[in-house]
């Protein structure tokens, strides 16, 4: 029963991780797509 609620547990942290470093990665896109624009003016 423990080792179902540990596994419960780190599934949700590794999935919120994932998350994470997606949206950081779709930031880090969105900023390198302003820089292009005011460069290309």
């Amino acid at each position: 029963m423990i080792k179902k609620v540990v596994l419960a547990g780190l599934c949700a942290v590794i999935l919120a991780g994932c998350n994470t470093v997606k949206g950081l990665g779709k930031d880090i896109e969105s900023g390198g797509k302003a820089i292009e624009r005011s460069s290309g003016k």
